[in-house]
This record gives C-alpha cells, sequence and structure tokens, in this order.
C-alpha cells in the first residue's frame, strides 16, 4: 500500500473552518495529516479515539499552523501491536473545541516479518574448506573394507575385459558381461 496521507485545510473560507480532503482512511503502517493553513493562524488540536488509540500515537496533541504554511502531523502506528484489523478515529478541532472534523481511520496490519537467522548467510564449513577432491572425500567417507572389495571388483572387471578382448567371441563378451553385472550388484548391495 502506498503511503496515506490526509490534508486538512484550516480557515479556508469564512472564519475558523476545518475541511478534510477525506472523511475516511485506511493505512497499513504510519500515516500523515497535513494541517494546510488559509486565512490565517490557527491551533490545531488532535486526538485518536476508539482502538486506534490503542496502536497508534501523536507526537503531541497541539499544533501552531501559520496562515499559509503546513504543519505535518505524524500518526505512528505500532505495526506489531496487533493482527486484525483496527479501527478507530482521528478528531481534528480549532476554536477551543469549536470546531471540528472527524476522520475514520482502519489500520490494517502489514505482512508479517520473516526471520532469517544470520547464519544462513555464512558459508558452511564443507563449502569453504578445502578438503581434497572427490576422490579423496569419497574415501574418507567409505570404511577400509568396502574401499578393498570396490578395488578388487575393479580388479576383476579389468581381467575379464583382457580376457574378453584376447581370445574374442561371443563366449568371452557374454562372460565380461555376467562378470561386470554380478560386480556391480554386489557393489550395490554393499553399499546398501
Amino acid at each position: 500500500m502506498a503511503p496515506t496521507e490526509v490534508t486538512v485545510h484550516v480557515n479556508r473560507g469564512r472564519g475558523e473552518s476545518l475541511e478534510a480532503d477525506r472523511h475516511s482512511v485506511e493505512a497499513d503502517d504510519s500515516f500523515d495529516v497535513v494541517l494546510r493553513g488559509h486565512g490565517g493562524p490557527a491551533h490545531v488540536h488532535c486526538r485518536l479515539e476508539g482502538d486506534l488509540a490503542d496502536v497508534a500515537s501523536l507526537e503531541r496533541s497541539n499544533y501552531y499552523v501559520e496562515d499559509d504554511g503546513e504543519t505535518t502531523v505524524r500518526v505512528a502506528v505500532a505495526a506489531d501491536a496487533f493482527d486484525d484489523p483496527v479501527t478507530g478515529s482521528l478528531e481534528v478541532s480549532t476554536g477551543y473545541g469549536a470546531i471540528s472534523t472527524t476522520i475514520d481511520v482502519t489500520v490494517r496490519p502489514g505482512p508479517a516479518e520473516i526471520d532469517v537467522d544470520e547464519s544462513l548467510a555464512q558459508p558452511t564449513a564443507s563449502a569453504t574448506s578445502d578438503d581434497g577432491g572427490l576422490l579423496e572425500r569419497a574415501t574418507s567417507e567409505v570404511e577400509a573394507g568396502t574401499l578393498g572389495v570396490v578395488a578388487l571388483g575393479a580388479l576383476a572387471i579389468a581381467i575379464a575385459a583382457a580376457t574378453a578382448a584376447t581370445i574374442g567371441g561371443t563366449a568371452a563378451i557374454v562372460g565380461f558381461l555376467v562378470v561386470t553385472v554380478g560386480i556391480v550388484a554386489a557393489a550395490v548391495l554393499l553399499v546398501r
């Protein structure tokens, strides 16, 4: 939602008067009320009413508005003080309360903030440390007995490949494939 601003014209026209440019406001955060002076200086009193007074505040209640000047009144909303929409009103008065205008206000809670743990910005130890290559990481996580079995399996496949290449023929290739499938199946069962 865009920042909200309401303008209240003070003493525009005859004598003491107040005219708001709108009589209701919806906001999801703090907003400003601009008191715009016309036709002479004035003292203006602002007051929050209803449930709005529980979640919002004014810096002070009395403001001096110069002739042809502007005074900005910040309505500070404590966005973390409520979960459901809050309604109330802002009463603006002058002339010792003889002249007043009321602006209905609905403040809706803003989107919930997401807490992000600062540790997410830090790289993990495994990503930053140079602990060697893939082979070194793999061997450090695998037991020595498993490495021995894998080495013997690789040796058996190499011997089967050399034998199939030397002898040639369909029977040698089928034998090579049987040895290779057997070793791969054993490796899968070993890793489980």
